[in-house]
């Protein structure tokens, strides 16, 4: 009998930081006038959230991994697999999911990392959704997307306006029928040096000189063009509807990164589907990253605008770049 993923549950968590619009005026306006309020217009962005000083990723996730896997009326033991997306991890190596691991207790878990950026959830639910079908012994697969970049900005940089920390978690399980429907991805290397964090890998180790340089802080070198996403996301939106057997209009749900408000209303436009089948959560949360769209995804359903039996797609889009798109049926 085939075996299939089905989503079981949801959590978020949102720090208790707020720093609002009007806390970066004070930053920003004698330097840079009408800054914020440029950005606001554009973006939708009207505050975003931090994590205390001495959090990591993996102290972010941890409440968001607990309530979905509570909400899931599971312990950490029954947790398989943890697949933790996020590119602002605690460390280069080791992962951290192992991390999160033992800080929520789920010593019969397997983990990994996902790490490219936005579309990290969308892609590590693809993944777990695989291994669900394929591997008889998990059952239970926790799947997180985490934020901690304003860790890793010079706030004194114009791009830390949108960063919002944050996480939101998802567990998936088994069914006979199918929840998982399927996963369309779409990447461009060529722009891997637009958006980043160059120093202390590989390619650059840290050093005295970069570190004073702020490479090794994330930094936007080149802008995206639009695009990017107005036309990618709507062209992997099709793509995936052709490849798993649904038409775009029979889409009930769909979820985008979190970046700019005009840029999904866009989308929506392009793709045919009314403005009350998508969700922003940015103008209250800020941009959260590899954490924007299972936060999202949790306040659509908290808030009752995603139902059991739609038809839901969720749309990553990832520096680098990597976008991705997953449809489940709730």
């Amino acid at each position: 009998m085939p075996r299939y993923a089905r989503l079981v549950s949801t959590g978020r968590f949102l720090p208790p930081i707020e720093v609002s619009n009007d806390d970066l005026r004070a930053r920003f306006d004698a330097r840079i006038p009408e800054f914020v309020d440029k950005m606001e217009a554009a973006s939708g962005i009207r505050k975003r959230w931090y994590a205390p000083e001495d959090f990591a990723t993996s102290d972010v996730a941890l409440p968001a991994a607990r309530q979905a896997v509570e909400r899931a009326g599971l312990t950490p033991d029954d947790i398989d697999l943890i697949v933790f997306g996020t590119d602002s991890p605690d460390y280069i190596t080791p992962a951290t999911s192992v991390v999160l691991q033992e800080k929520l207790g789920a010593k019969r878990a397997g983990t990994f990392d996902v790490g490219c950026a936005c579309a990290s959830f969308p892609t590590g639910v693809a993944a777990a959704a695989g291994i669900i079908s394929t591997n008889p012994s998990i059952r239970h697969v926790l799947v997180i997307g985490a934020y901690l970049m304003h860790k890793l900005a010079d706030l004194d940089d114009p791009t830390s306006y949108f960063y919002g920390d944050g996480a939101g978690a998802a567990v998936l399980g088994t069914g006979d029928t199918p929840g998982f429907l399927g996963a369309s991805f779409q990447a461009d290397g060529a722009y891997a040096k637009h958006w980043g964090i160059y120093a202390g890998g590989t390619a650059e180790p840290a050093t005295e000189e970069n570190v004073k340089a702020g490479r090794t802080r994330v930094r936007l070198v080149e802008r995206y063009p639009p695009e990017i996403n107005h036309e990618g996301w709507p062209r992997l939106v099709r793509k995936l509807a052709e490849e798993h057997g649904f038409a775009v209009g029979d889409i009930d749900f769909i979820i985008f990164t979190q970046v700019r408000k005009a840029s999904i209303e866009l989308v929506m436009e392009d793709l045919g589907l009314p403005l009350e089948r998508t969700h922003t959560i940015m103008e209250e949360w800020g941009y959260t990253g590899s954490a924007c769209i299972p936060m999202a995804l949790d306040d659509a359903f908290e808030r009752g605008l995603v139902r059991p039996g739609q038809l839901l797609v969720l749309v990553g889009s990832g520096v680098g770049y990597n976008q991705a798109s997953v449809a489940l049926r709730v």
